[in-house]
């Protein structure tokens, strides 16, 4: 008998369940070291995204996921809120393919979100985990995500803010700038706008701000630097800068599905991981006088 795509997509929803640790930041981490070891700093990163995802509610009905990646942070969620009727779309075609694989999604597209091959008002919702400060045409993007939203339509999306830099430790003088411009680099950042830019961009693009918070402390910022210095930062270094951090993986051949550690070892690394920065499900900004690295908001089509 023929499997349809929603038992594949609630197959695999199911198999997450099984793999996942508990839903928490913690747990969060666990999870994606399995999944992606070869990527420990991201992992720490995304660990809290989902976190604040998570508890902030995905949406439901019919939804695009807005730079998909290679699907694995969405299969982590839906282990959580459950499966979703999705479309995954990514302008890397290598990482598509895996997520296309993960059949997690009813179909999974290869094409720049400035171009998106869907009719006006087609979903019900528009995801995006850290993507939107790394697009060139971020206008363009955003007109085009009003118009494949129905009215009523919400854009959910996090994206590092404007005092992610401030919250960095690195030098405090001489070489701090260059230590930045590095940072945006290995991350290939283009911005850091405030919830008062991404109202207006939103707003010319026919979407309204309807929610924005911080999340990402200071310390926890910190503590991922800590991690990509020591492991995508050293590996750029050693090829001379030339290669993104996933031109790296991939040359190693490492960055595949295929590459997965048993739960006992990714809970070790989590361990080793959370030292110093904290995966305790600690939230909400209390630092006080601290920055925060990043920004939750959610628009709305009128």
């Amino acid at each position: 008998m023929a499997i349809s795509s929603d038992q594949q997509v609630s197959f695999s929803v199911a198999k997450m369940n099984s793999d996942r640790a508990e839903d928490t930041p913690n747990g969060f981490l666990i999870s994606l070291m399995m999944q992606a070891p070869y990527q420990p700093a991201t992992n720490y990163w995304r660990a809290f995204e989902i976190d604040e995802v998570v508890r902030y509610g995905f949406p439901a009905g019919r939804g695009l996921d807005l730079g998909c990646g290679d699907g694995h942070l969405m299969r982590i969620i839906l282990g959580s809120v459950g499966s979703r009727d999705l479309v995954g779309l990514d302008i890397d075609s290598e990482e598509t393919a895996i997520a296309r694989a993960r059949k997690i999604y009813r179909d999974v597209l290869t094409t720049p979100a400035d171009r998106m091959p869907f009719s006006d008002g087609e979903f019900d919702y528009v995801f995006s985990n850290s993507v939107l400060e790394h697009i060139p045409n971020i206008d363009g993007v955003l007109r085009e995500v009003a118009r494949v939203l129905h009215s009523g339509g919400r854009f959910l999306f996090t994206v590092p803010g404007p005092n992610f830099h401030a919250s960095l430790s690195g030098p405090r003088s001489g070489d701090r700038e260059a230590y930045l411009r590095d940072v945006d680099s290995r991350c290939a950042h283009l911005r850091y706008w405030d919830v008062e830019q991404w109202t207006r961009s939103l707003a010319e693009a026919g979407l309204t701000l309807a929610h924005s918070h911080e999340y990402l402390t200071e310390a926890q910022v910190q503590r991922w630097d800590a991690i990509a210095r020591s492991t995508s930062g050293m590996l750029m270094r050693f090829t001379g800068k030339k290669k993104r951090p996933i031109e790296i993986q991939r040359s190693l051949k490492i960055r595949s599905p295929r590459m997965r550690l048993p739960r006992v070892v990714a809970s070790a690394f989590t361990s080793l991981m959370q030292l110093g920065g904290g995966t305790d499900g600690s939230h909400v900004l209390s630092q006080v006088g601290s920055h925060s690295g990043c920004l939750l908001i959610e628009a709305t089509r009128p």
